[in-house]
């Protein structure tokens, strides 16, 4: 699973100056506060979310599946907006998310020895 899409790679290529200050403002307001890497990932996905924007949404999920934030709790973020943004957008958020989701295969957990 590919972390940049075609458009923001070409972006990249034609605006490296640009693509670096972008980078650069990023990696700066992570730096700032007391939120975890999870938590920040959580908060980013839930921003995109409540934005409405599609591909900050798929952005965001391939982010916090890399932090390991597993598929419940990142489908809790979709399901937590329903109040806020309104059921139909929800819906369409949790959607987006399962663009990205169901491509990531299934981990089976290990059963404890007894």
């Amino acid at each position: 699973m590919s972390n940049l899409t075609k458009h923001f790679e070409k972006f990249i290529r034609d605006y490296p100056e640009i693509a670096v200050a972008y980078e650069t403002l990023g990696d700066a307001v992570h730096k700032q506060g007391p939120l975890d890497e999870k938590s920040r990932a959580l908060v980013k996905l839930a921003i995109s979310a409540g934005s409405k924007m599609e591909g900050a949404v798929h952005s965001q999920v391939k982010k916090a599946l890399k932090v390991k934030l597993t598929k419940a709790e990142i489908r809790q973020v979709a399901l937590l907006s329903i109040p806020t943004i309104g059921f139909p957008s929800a819906m369409a958020v949790l959607s987006w998310m399962d663009d990205i989701l169901d491509k990531v295969p299934i981990t089976k957990t290990k059963k404890k020895a007894k």
